[in-house]
This record gives structure tokens, sequence and C-alpha cells, in this order.
């Protein structure tokens, strides 16, 4: 598998701003699970409705892979897919952009935001 260049990660508006104060973003699953979840651009919209469908206020972080400073690794998820798992906080000088992330009037999300 060849890792792509550029991640996603979904983050709420609250935990991002607290992670902008500090300096490094540190989600929940970072202290619950030891990982910090992110997917490819190929995954973003199926992991969007997956675990987010109808929730509004979220934000679309894109990130360069190349300049993580904490260990990234591709692991198996139950649907077979690897997706890639943080395990550190998330150095924001490897943040590219970050974008409003709305799902349409159906609760749905279609599309990467620009």
């Amino acid at each position: 598998m060849k890792e792509p260049s550029k991640i996603y990660h979904i983050a709420e508006n609250v935990h991002w701003t607290k992670g902008l104060e500090q300096g490094e973003y540190r989600c929940p699953s970072l202290e619950s699970e030891g990982f910090i979840h992110f997917s490819t651009e190929d995954q973003v919209i199926a992991t969007a409705n997956r675990h987010y469908h109808g929730v509004s206020g979220l934000l679309l972080v894109m990130i360069f892979a190349d300049k993580l400073t904490a260990r990234l690794k591709y692991e198996k998820a139950p649907t077979g897919e690897y997706f890639p798992h943080l395990y550190g906080p998330l150095n924001l000088d490897a943040v590219e952009k970050v974008r409003a992330f709305e799902p349409d009037m159906n609760g749905d999300f279609l599309a990467i935001p620009d």
C-alpha cells in the first residue's frame, strides 16, 4: 500500500480551538484509545457519514503526513480497510488547511471542501 502524502481528520470545533490555544492538537480519542483517527482522501466521506451523519459544526483538517512528528501507523479496521492513526498529538505545522465540514440538509456528507 502506497501511503498518501495528505491525510484528513474530522474535528469538532471545540477540540480544534483548544488545540490551537495549546499549540498542539489532542482529541478525546488520543486519551481514550491512544491515537488520533485519520482518513485518506478516499475514506473521508464514508467515515464522515458513518460516524458523523447529521452532525454540523465540524471541521476537516488536511495534513501533510510527512511533516508529522508523532508516529503514524496504518492499521486495519473491522471494515477491512487500513486507516492512518497518529500515536501522539498533532503538531500544527503539519496542517495544510482547515475547512468547515457540513452535511447537506439530509445529514449526508457529499464532498471534501475546497
